[in-house]
């Protein structure tokens, strides 16, 4: 049914009310993939008939993924780590790296403007004319010459010193300068960012948007490693039931012969009671017409009774769970009887297959079940089963979808008095 449906790119609007929102986006999600592989395959089929094929390079890029301990593709999430900082702290860090980098530049600044004014404030002072004119009259007034020499020297000294001192002078002033600018700029930030803060903490719904970012992050986690636990289970089930009906389809013998007809029961329905019913459950409401009802029928005493459609496993009798052709609301009303968990099975009234209908905590879910090629699968699965048995033992342990966890707890039975699937047998 599914392979028809992605062959036609087309679904009907009766069988896609059957579907609940999942298996509506299952579905949504193979025809796009359908979609991207026939324009893939017509675009390749272009090239072929425009461009010849270049050879591949033998040196070409390629990629290559860092593989974890458990043979799958490495993943870090941040914040899952125990050594990963709170966001709190790394904003600190940052500013504070930042306030330092913005003071260093201009403590640099003022260093190099403290510099070119020293250079040029002590430029001139070392070369003294007069040192030239002695150093002429050395020959001739030689304690002149030394007298004044050791006066130049004493200057000099006296100089270098007073350059020192007010170079260490600068250099204290430039760094109390960068320390009070770093404090100051960091102070800012800090201001900034507890206005941000505030502001945000006045804005309400910028608050609850992003306590919901933070749940469906956490949720999405906790599905994403369910998702991973489950389908590796389910893979290991998947190849232990294909192993196991493999091994009936070849070591079966004979078919068993069918059961004896369940003798034809009067039902009779109160015309008051059901217009209650029907009144009770709002919505759309589905007339079944004759024809369909009875092609649906004929397509389970051709097809499906000989497969033992509905029978429990050792053919003794049908399953509590099995129902005939009823609707939507009628398996709802049954279903409200019992408890969350509660489910039945029922033929469908629109399509050859059948309806997993489900009781939740406080709704009802329906999934259809593809019926096509002699084995049974929830439209959208990939896990196929020979009966229907063995689909509702392996959903009584296994949950129906990954997210919402419904296992299949009680079955729902047949009302006192009636049997809705006596015209499928007799």
């Amino acid at each position: 049914m599914l392979q028809q449906i992605l062959n036609d790119m087309y679904i009907e609007p009766e069988l896609l009310v059957e579907l609940n929102e999942e298996q509506k986006q299952i579905l949504f999600l193979k025809m796009r993939e359908e979609q991207v592989r026939r324009w893939k395959e017509r675009e390749a089929g272009l090239e072929k008939m425009e461009v010849p094929q270049r050879p591949k390079k033998v040196g070409g890029k390629c990629i290559s993924w860092l593989m974890g301990a458990d043979s799958d593709v490495w993943v870090w999430v941040m914040g899952e780590h125990s050594a990963d900082k709170p966001y709190e702290q790394i904003c600190d860090e940052i500013m504070a790296e930042r306030a330092a980098q913005q003071a260093q530049r201009e403590a640099e600044e003022l260093r190099a403007k403290k510099e070119a004014e020293l250079v040029k404030r002590f430029s001139g002072i070392y070369v003294d004319p007069e040192l030239e004119s002695w150093r002429e009259e050395e020959k001739r007034q030689a304690q002149a010459r030394q007298a004044a020499a050791e006066e130049q020297r004493r200057r000099e000294e006296e100089l270098k010193k007073r350059e020192a001192e007010e170079r260490r002078k600068a250099e204290e002033e430039v760094r109390r300068l960068a320390e009070e600018r770093t404090q100051q700029i960091y102070m800012d930030l800090k201001e900034v960012q507890r206005s941000v803060q505030v502001q945000e903490r006045e804005d309400k719904e910028w608050q609850e948007t992003l306590r919901k970012s933070k749940a469906a992050d956490l949720r999405r986690r906790s599905i994403a490693k369910q998702m991973r636990e489950d389908h590796r289970r389910r893979s290991l089930k998947a190849l232990e039931q294909g192993r196991v009906a493999a091994m009936s389809k070849a070591f079966g013998g004979a078919k068993p012969a069918l059961p004896p007809k369940p003798k034809p029961r009067t039902i009779t329905v109160n015309t008051e009671t059901l217009s209650r019913v029907i009144e009770s459950k709002p919505g759309v409401r589905r007339t079944l017409s004759s024809s369909s009802r009875d092609h649906i029928v004929h397509w389970f005493r051709e097809e499906q009774l000989p497969l033992r459609a509905g029978f429990l496993r050792d053919q003794s009798g049908i399953a509590l769970w099995f129902h005939g052709i009823i609707t939507r609301q009628e398996a709802e009303a049954l279903l409200s009887q019992g408890e969350p968990g509660s489910f039945l099975v029922r033929v469908s009234e629109r399509i050859k297959g059948y309806v997993l209908s489900y009781r939740c905590q406080d709704e009802y879910k329906h999934f259809l079940i593809d019926a096509t090629e002699n084995c049974y699968m929830l439209l959208g699965d990939q896990i196929k089963f020979p009966t229907l048995t063995d689909l509702v033992e392996y959903h009584e342990g296994e949950p129906l979808t990954m997210s919402g966890g419904e296992r299949l707890l009680k079955p729902c039975g047949q009302r006192p008095g009636c049997v809705d699937y006596s015209d499928l047998f007799t």
